[in-house]
């Protein structure tokens, strides 16, 4: 038997509770014989986790057969959910099965909802199937400030959220993995090379990319062209002891000489080590430089 077990979504970050959808068509696709199917769309905004490459990648490692990347044009918006069944599910990629949360919806009118794509599968030979609910996954090791919190545990939204108030552990926990960022060296002005602390200005290559809060954090960075993830700390921020007017990232990647001004790095962040703070002279500033790289060392050991 030919086609496809599928899922849609936006997957942004392919965090834990993506996975666990993943896994189940994966599963649900061997049982069956047939092969499984990620549907996502090239749509973007701000504070997006994961760009379109990136996301890519993260599905291909759920072992998910094929990724289906839509173009959220016009047309597709304008498509009901039965005609989108029709069109592009069952006519075009040949989707036997489709696996659904109860309260997932798709097409123009977000009205419909897991009942009726029963009914447009029973009429399109599309068998449509809910998905349990993802369990609470870590629960046990992590903390919230609210029950609403909790209970949104797996959410692109709360890890968001986490990012953007520099909690990266427990964003990495829901995620699954360490948030990354892909950025491209540009000049900058050589303010940490004085300091004893060369760093890499970059600048995102997608301008949507969610940036992490303020302040001083432990980074594994990998080199363009390079499998091996080096040491570093990274500085996102205003630069106030220099009274800096427009925000810069600065990434510091220990015992590297190499000019690596144009390259492409991926920046992974493993843990925040402070806030930003404003320095009374230059040497208070070194002075704790030195103790956030010892700091990130221990971290990243």
């Amino acid at each position: 038997m030919e086609g496809y077990v599928a899922t849609i979504g936006m997957f942004d970050g392919v965090h834990r509770g993506h996975q666990f959808v993943l896994q189940h068509v994966v599963d649900e696709a061997r049982q069956r014989g047939l092969q499984s199917m990620a549907i996502t769309f090239d749509k973007s905004g701000p504070q997006t986790l994961t760009p379109l490459d990136q996301k890519r990648l993260l599905l291909t490692k759920t072992g998910i057969d094929r990724i289906e990347v839509l173009t959220f044009n016009e047309a597709l918006k304008q498509m009901t959910a039965r005609e989108f069944m029709e069109q592009e599910l069952r006519d075009r990629l040949n989707v036997k099965v489709l696996l659904t949360g109860y309260d997932n919806r798709f097409g123009h009118n977000r009205t419909e909802g897991f009942d009726d794509y029963v009914r447009y599968g029973k009429e399109l030979g599309i068998e449509v199937i809910s998905l349990p609910p993802a369990p609470p996954l870590q629960r046990h090791t992590l903390t919230f400030r609210s029950e609403k919190e909790r209970g949104d545990i797996v959410s692109s939204s709360l890890i968001r959220k986490l990012i953007a108030d520099g909690d990266i552990h427990q964003a990495n926990e829901l995620l699954g993995n360490p948030y990354t960022i892909l950025g491209r060296v540009e000049h900058g002005e050589h303010i940490g090379t004085k300091l004893g602390y060369p760093t890499a200005n970059l600048v995102l290559v997608d301008k949507c990319q969610l940036i992490p809060s303020a302040g001083v954090y432990a980074v594994k960075i990998r080199l363009e062209n390079s499998v091996e993830w080096k040491h570093g700390m990274m500085n996102i921020g205003m630069r106030p002891t220099f009274d800096g007017q427009h925000q810069t990232l600065e990434v510091n990647v220990f015992r590297l000489k190499e000019n690596l001004y144009g390259q492409q790095l991926q920046v992974a962040f493993i843990e925040r080590l402070r806030g930003e703070q404003r320095f009374d002279s230059i040497e208070a500033l070194k002075s704790q430089l030195r103790e956030d790289a010892i700091e990130a060392e221990r971290i990243l050991a």
